[in-house]
């Protein structure tokens, strides 16, 4: 049996508790639980160790997508809400704070922060924000579904270095909201670890173009 949807727009959260806290809907008092994925991207032994500086740009995306709602496609058609559950930020937020943190715990890189903070870097990630959704694909379980179009772009000329759109999708244990939002921190490690390691590879595949002594990988 498939959980209860709404596409009703989610009373604001109560900001002192952020286990769960209650809410007004239509006069009646509605648990809201708050997920907050928890997500430590291991390093790939495969990626290089580089010694450029790199920028991230907060991600972009549309305002349905850009939101703390958890939504969920039960048709190809529909877009709904979870009712009674939220993340614990947008989920452009959740993606730029797996990146950053992901790139940092990595080791392989000599600097990286958001681009907000005005460091000097090489080159920049951008990233735009398709899906973040529970998709159940026509079936009767949701597969967490993120995608997302990324961009590494040489700071100096602005020049595309490259160029992918990254797909998940993590079937969910079961149809409750716990097991999808336990998906989605399975897909979004997935996700962060697939872009991380192609933004260092790419990198510096473009850096050893430049120098051609400098070897890729290295």
């Amino acid at each position: 049996m498939k959980p209860s949807f709404s596409i009703q727009l989610i009373a604001p959260l109560c900001v002192l508790a952020l286990a769960g806290c209650s809410v007004l809907a239509g006069g009646d008092r509605q648990s809201t639980t708050i997920y907050a994925p928890q997500v430590r991207v291991q390093a790939d032994p495969a990626w290089p160790q580089v010694d450029w500086q790199l920028a991230i740009a907060k991600p972009s995306a549309a305002r349905l997508v850009d939101s703390p709602r958890i939504t969920v496609r039960p048709t190809p058609g529909e877009l709904e809400v979870y009712r009674g559950a939220t993340w614990s930020q947008p989920a452009t937020d959740l993606l730029e704070d797996t990146l950053l943190r992901g790139f940092e715990d990595s080791g392989r890189i000599n600097a990286v922060a958001r681009i907000a903070a005005g460091i000097r870097s090489d080159y920049k990630l951008t990233t735009d924000l398709r899906r973040f959704e529970a998709d159940y694909r026509g079936g009767d379980m949701p597969a967490a579904t993120i995608e997302l179009n990324a961009k590494l772009i040489h700071s100096l000329d602005q020049r595309v270095v490259a160029a992918r759109t990254f797909v998940v999708a993590e079937p969910a244990a079961s149809t409750d909201i716990p097991s999808v939002a336990r998906a989605f921190e399975t897909a979004l490690d997935k996700v962060a670890s697939e872009l991380i390691g192609w933004t260092l590879l790419s990198g510096q595949r473009d850096e050893a173009r430049q120098s051609p002594s400098q070897p890729v990988g290295k």
